[in-house]
C-alpha cells in the first residue's frame, strides 16, 4: 500500500567537508553547529538547515514504509531530458531528480519538493522506503551558511487512488508548482537554427518572416520569428568568418545583421513577433574582468556585478524590440556538465563560486530571477533552454523540456522530441509551457516523417516553432504545414500519452478526446541504432 511522507524522517544525514554524520530522526538534527528541522505545514514539510562556520555539503532524509513498494516509477531530469525519461522498476542505485512518482495497482504517489528550492534535490526509491538528498554545495564546495538559516526543500507528498498515472502526475506537479507565469495565448511560429545552423543574416530573417506572415495570414495569434544563434559577433571571427566552436558573446550584432533595432521593426512590420536567442554566462568581451570568471570562463553568476551585465544584456534586447528571448547554455556553463553526463549529482566537486554562502541552487534561482526582471518592462516572454525546470518554474513562461532535435537526423526528433514531450507533459502550464523543440524541415528528413512531429506537436496545446526557409516545401506540403500552424496558433487541451507505462516513446496519445495513432518508424523501422550515449547537440 502506497503511503506519504509527510512526518518527521526516519534517518537525517549532514555530510560536512570533514565527515558523514547521521541519527534517528525526530524532526530535528544537532551537531556542533549545524542544525536541520523538519517542520510539518499545512501541505508540506519545511526542511531548514542552520550553520555556523561548518561548511555544509549534502543532507540526506530518509522515511521508511510500513509495508513493501513495488511497481513503476517515474522520476524527472535535471534539465533537458536527453530520451531518457520512462517508468521503470523500482531500482534503488537510480536518482530521480527533483520528483519521484510510483504506480502500483491502481494507485499513484508522490514524492517531490516545491519548485525553487534552495537546494539540488533527487530521490531514491527502494521497496522498504524512500530517500531525498539535499545538496547545498556552493559549487562543488560546502556552503558556509555563516548563521543563516535556508530553506533547503519544502517536501510534498500524496497518494491518489482510482487515478490514471497521467492525471496523478499533472495535479502532482501543480501541487508543486502554485505561481507558473505563462504566456497569454499559445506560443508558435519559426526558429531558424536547424535549416540554417548559424549560417545567417539579417535579410535571411527578413525572408523567414515573410514566409512566416504568409503562412499565418488571417490569424488573429500572431507567429513569433526567433533568431537563433548566429547573429552575435561572437559566432563570427574579425574578418566575418563562421566561428564552428564558440557560440558566445559579445552579445553585439555582427556585420551580417547591423542595426537589431531596425531588424526587430521591420519584422514587426510584417506582422510577426520577434524573438532573439542568447547566451548570457559565455561572452569574450574585452571589458569584462577575469575576476568575474569561473574557473571554466564562463562567467559567475554569484556575483552581484555578472548578474547586473547579464540585466544589461536583456534590456538591451528588450530595447531593440524584442518581444521573446530564448536564454541557453547556463546550466552547462555553471555545472560544467550536459544533464546526460551528471548522474547522481548535477555538478562535480573540485570548483567553487565567488560567493561561497549561499548554495548553486540559490544562485540558478537569482540568476533566472535577474532575467525576468529584466525582460518584464519590455514584455518579453523568457524561454528557457539548457534550464533547470524545477529552478526556473515560476520565472520563465517557457521551458525547452527536451536535448535538441534535428534537421538532419530523424532519430534526434524521436529520441529527443516525443519522449520528452510524452513525459513531461504533466509540466505543462503547470511550471510553464512546454516546448519539446523545432520541427526542422529540410532535405535530410523525409517530409512523411516530419509532417508526424509536427502533427503531434500542432494538436499537443505545447509551443510550436518550425525551421524551414521558403522554398523548402512542395505547394501540398505547404499547405498541410499552414493548417498545423492555424491548429496551434488556438488554445487547445493538452494531449496525453496513453501508452507511456509501456513504452519511451508513446505511439497512442489522446487527442481532442479521441486516441491517436503515431508511427513513429514507418516502414523502414528504426534506421539508425544508439547505446546509451546521448546523439549530441547540434548547438555545441
Amino acid at each position: 500500500m502506497l503511503e506519504t511522507i509527510l512526518r518527521n524522517p526516519d534517518f537525517v544525514m549532514v555530510e560536512n567537508d570533514e565527515a558523514r554524520r547521521g541519527e534517528a530522526g525526530s524532526g530535528v538534527f544537532a551537531r556542533k553547529d549545524v542544525r536541520v528541522i523538519c517542520d510539518r505545514q499545512e501541505d508540506c514539510l519545511a526542511v531548514t538547515i542552520t550553520a555556523g562556520e561548518t561548511p555544509v555539503r549534502r543532507v540526506r532524509l530518509r522515511w521508511r514504509f510500513a509495508n513493501p513498494v513495488g511497481g513503476q516509477v517515474l522520476g524527472d531530469a535535471w534539465e533537458r531530458a536527453y530520451g531518457d525519461l520512462e517508468w521503470m522498476s523500482v531500482n534503488p542505485f537510480r536518482s530521480l531528480p527533483w520528483y519521484a512518482l510510483v504506480r502500483d495497482g491502481d494507485a499513484t504517489a508522490g514524492y517531490g519538493v516545491m519548485v525553487r528550492p534552495g537546494a539540488i534535490c533527487a530521490w531514491q526509491l527502494d521497496p522498504e522506503g524512500v530517500t531525498l538528498w539535499l545538496d547545498v554545495r556552493s559549487g562543488g564546495e560546502g556552503v558556509l551558511l555563516n548563521g543563516r538559516t535556508l530553506l533547503a526543500a519544502r517536501v510534498v507528498s500524496r497518494v491518489y487512488s482510482g487515478v490514471e498515472s497521467f492525471e496523478a502526475a499533472r495535479d502532482f506537479c501543480g501541487r508543486m508548482c502554485v505561481d507558473p507565469i505563462l504566456p497569454s495565448a499559445p506560443v508558435y511560429g519559426s526558429n531558424n537554427w536547424y535549416y540554417a545552423y548559424g549560417h545567417s543574416s539579417a535579410q535571411d530573417v527578413l525572408e523567414d518572416a515573410d514566409y512566416m506572415a504568409r503562412l499565418t495570414q488571417g490569424l488573429r495569434n500572431r507567429p513569433y520569428v526567433v533568431i537563433d544563434d548566429g547573429w552575435q559577433q561572437g559566432r563570427y571571427t574579425p574578418d566575418d568568418q563562421f566561428d564552428e566552436v564558440y557560440n558566445g558573446g559579445p552579445w553585439l550584432p555582427n556585420r551580417r545583421f547591423g542595426d537589431m533595432r531596425a531588424l526587430a521593426r521591420q519584422m514587426a512590420r510584417r506582422d510577426v513577433i520577434p524573438g532573439l536567442w542568447v547566451r548570457l554566462l559565455q561572452d569574450d568581451s574585452a571589458a569584462i574582468p577575469e575576476a568575474w570568471r569561473l574557473a571554466s570562463g564562463a562567467l559567475d553568476p554569484s556575483l552581484p556585478e555578472v548578474l547586473a551585465h547579464v540585466r544589461d544584456i536583456v534590456d538591451r534586447i528588450g530595447s531593440w524590440g524584442f518581444r521573446l528571448l530564448k536564454h541557453d547554455f547556463s546550466t552547462y556553463d555553471i555545472t560544467g556538465l550536459w544533464g546526460w553526463q551528471m548522474g547522481h549529482e548535477m555538478t562535480r566537486d573540485g570548483w567553487r563560486f565567488a560567493d561561497r554562502t549561499r548554495t548553486t541552487a540559490e544562485i540558478i534561482v537569482d540568476f533566472y530571477s535577474a532575467i525576468l526582471e529584466a525582460a518584464k518592462p519590455h514584455g518579453m516572454l523568457v524561454l528557457g533552454c539548457n534550464a533547470v525546470g524545477h529552478l526556473g518554474a515560476g520565472l520563465m513562461h517557457m521551458n525547452r523540456i527536451g536535448e535538441d532535435t534535428s534537421g538532419l537526423v530523424w532519430e534526434k526528433t524521436l529520441k529527443h522530441g516525443v519522449n520528452a514531450l510524452a513525459f513531461r507533459m504533466p509540466q505543462h502550464r503547470a511550471f510553464f509551457d512546454a516546448d519539446a523543440d523545432c520541427v526542422g524541415i529540410t532535405r535530410h528528413i523525409d517530409w512523411a516523417l516530419n509532417r508526424l512531429w509536427g502533427g503531434l506537436l500542432s494538436r499537443s496545446g505545447t509551443a510550436m516553432f518550425v525551421s524551414v526557409a521558403s522554398g523548402t516545401l512542395a505547394a501540398d506540403q505547404e499547405e498541410a504545414l499552414r493548417r498545423m500552424l492555424a491548429v496551434n496558433s488556438l488554445p487547445r487541451e493538452a494531449a496525453r500519452p496513453l501508452d507511456w507505462q509501456q513504452t519511451t516513446l508513446p505511439r497512442c496519445w489522446l487527442i481532442d478526446g479521441e486516441p491517436v495513432q503515431f508511427n513513429w518508424h514507418g516502414a523502414q523501422g528504426q534506421r539508425v541504432c544508439f547505446d546509451d550515449t546521448p546523439l549530441g547537440s547540434e548547438e555545441e
